[in-house]
């Protein structure tokens, strides 16, 4: 497949659900891996009498922000609005879904994240 395929996806109290945007084909995970995962076995399921595949790589995963920030309440909003440089109480107004950010403003607010994820990847504790 060229384009990547789809899936939005809702935190759930046992982990994520996800449907695709175009076809009728949804799945369930507890993580982030294993929802992926599942999507692509749901796809070749859907796809079997054709054929078509796709990998994980293939595989945009969609989450709105009010639902993220629910799922992930140990992100401190203050802390971050501080560390990408935007006003909390613009940031809370997104994650409340009061407000609508701007592609822009998602952008940053995402890259912000992903930041962070990287550098806690990155950390060893002595022991």
């Amino acid at each position: 497949m060229s384009n990547k395929m789809e899936f939005l996806v809702e935190c759930t109290k046992t982990g994520y659900s996800s449907y695709a945007v175009k076809y009728p084909i949804a799945t369930t995970g507890r993580d982030l891996h294993e929802l992926k995962a599942n999507i692509v076995e749901a796809v070749g399921l859907y796809f079997a009498e054709s054929g078509r595949k796709v990998t994980e790589a293939e595989v945009k995963l969609t989450i709105d922000l009010p639902q993220f920030f629910e799922y992930h309440k140990v992100i401190n909003v203050e802390a971050l609005s501080d560390r990408i440089g935007m006003d909390k109480t613009m940031l809370q107004s997104y994650i409340n879904g009061v407000r609508k950010p701007t592609a822009n403003q998602t952008e940053k607010i995402l890259k912000g994240i992903q930041k962070i994820g990287q550098e806690l990847a990155e950390i060893s504790f002595l022991f």
